[in-house]
């Protein structure tokens, strides 16, 4: 079987770096390059040193019209939101399909994203752990039988680099409860409490953020009831676990149909009701 391409945007930041170290554990893989404004050369020599093809390019318009003759390829981008809008624009330009990393997306964003599904395959998610994505099952279902009277809030952490707050991850945690309870997210998230800002609302759904030295990605969800408190968790160890997520979900749109994704999808598990 053909080897898949794959093209890293962002090869300098950390999520770059560890998409590819963990390549050459794939056979069925081929590292193309990474595209970034620069380009490190120790990350280049560790790719080298584990024989895969650590081509460099300055951008993304550059490495796939060098690649053209690798007609089965995929792009994984874990730059920013704005770089991201580009990356995915030039994707659709040369019917290529790109797996999406970057948070912080307005509303407007994410839409201008989801168009350019009906051109390529796109799979965007704000977090590709498979723990993650079966935590959502878990808080969905945890607010469907704790019913509304348990308050939910949501407490997100990551290293002090970080840019966007809250992180991806917390707002889709938030809006799987959101969902359950059939609430409009954007009128009854909270983020953070300051000064007297009175007794807590109805449907309220707090979500705070914590930037602090390498922390890699903790989230808690706590449900609290008047006699009890439900806390559910998620921490990441290392960065390759979103690393293989990305892989998977890059192996998983061979051939697909144009069309928006995220991570459910490529794990198969079933849609909110």
């Amino acid at each position: 079987m053909e080897k898949i391409g794959i093209i890293v945007c962002g090869s300098k930041g950390r999520m770059g770096g560890a998409i590819m170290s963990v390549i050459p554990d794939y056979d069925n893989l081929l590292f193309i390059g990474g595209v970034d404004s620069g380009y490190m050369q120790d990350e280049a020599s560790e790719i080298e040193s584990k024989k895969a093809h650590a081509g460099k390019f300055l951008t993304l318009k550059e490495a796939l019209h060098l690649s053209a003759g690798i007609k089965n390829k995929v792009i994984i981008d874990f730059t920013s939101k704005s770089a991201s809008l580009i990356h995915v624009e030039e994707a659709a330009l040369y019917n290529v399909p790109i797996v999406i990393g970057s948070t912080g997306f307005s509303e407007g964003e994410l839409k201008t994203v989801q168009g350019y599904g009906k051109h390529i395959p796109v799979v965007l998610s704000g977090n590709m752990s498979l723990g993650i994505n079966v935590l959502l099952s878990v808080i969905y279902d945890a607010s469907k039988y704790l019913g509304a009277n348990y308050d939910c809030e949501i407490i997100e952490m990551h290293h002090k680099n970080k840019k966007d707050a809250p992180s991806g991850t917390a707002k889709m945690l938030a809006g799987a409860v959101a969902k359950q309870r059939r609430i409009d997210l954007a009128e009854k998230a909270v983020y953070g409490r300051c000064g007297d800002v009175g007794e807590r609302e109805k449907d309220e759904i707090g979500i705070f953020s914590v930037r602090a030295g390498d922390i890699i990605g903790e989230h808690k969800v706590i449900f609290a009831g008047n006699e009890e408190v439900l806390e559910i968790s998620h921490k990441a160890i290392s960065r390759n676990n979103f690393a293989r997520g990305a892989i998977k979900a890059a192996v998983w749109l061979r051939g697909k149909n144009k069309g928006f994704y995220d991570m459910r999808d490529v794990l198969g598990l079933n849609k909110y009701e």
